[in-house]
């Protein structure tokens, strides 16, 4: 029997200079929680698919462990001014400012990685930090979400990746 070669492919990030990729997540930590998951799937759906300005694609329900159920998502921008934008609009300013006052049962984190440069992750819970808390030390956070954004990215587009693919090679 013969090997069969497979074909890899690869994205043409040359488009998107300013690409943000932002991964969500909710720990379920009681009972309660489990609702607060369970309830929040919907309305999180409805967000993605009305495709706010500079959502360029996203992917929800992913399941990291089953016991404790820990969901999340990813959500791709065109850039970190309409990502902002869009945090401060309904229902995503709302569903904030609860999960500030009141977790709700559930430990919520993000991790953001900028095109540019520079990666960002906050978390609402002292025990359990995913992704970056798994093994950096983690602090208080302070400031705003978009000043610590605006620290990391870059301005200088020089080492952004060359385009790949068909089109490179024609040149």
């Amino acid at each position: 029997m013969s090997a069969r070669r497979v074909q890899g492919w690869v994205p043409d990030f040359s488009g998107y200079p300013d690409l943000v990729v932002m991964y969500l997540g909710m720990r379920v930590r009681s009972l309660r929680g489990l609702k607060t998951a369970i309830f929040i799937g919907p309305p999180i759906d409805r967000a993605g698919a009305a495709r706010p300005d500079g959502l360029l694609h996203y992917e929800n329900r992913i399941v990291y462990q089953f016991f404790p159920f820990h969901v999340g998502m990813r959500w791709y921008w065109r850039d970190m001014e309409s990502l902002e934008a869009w945090a401060r609009t309904e229902p995503h300013r709302t569903w904030w400012m609860r999960f500030t006052q009141d977790a709700q049962g559930v430990g919520i984190w993000h991790e953001t990685y900028h095109m540019r440069g520079g990666m960002e992750a906050i978390y609402t819970t002292p025990d359990t930090h995913p992704g970056f808390g798994g093994f950096m030390p983690v602090m208080p956070a302070r400031g705003t979400m978009a000043s610590r954004h605006q620290h990391h990215a870059a301005s200088d587009l020089s080492d952004l990746p060359e385009p790949s693919g068909p089109e490179r090679d024609a040149a």
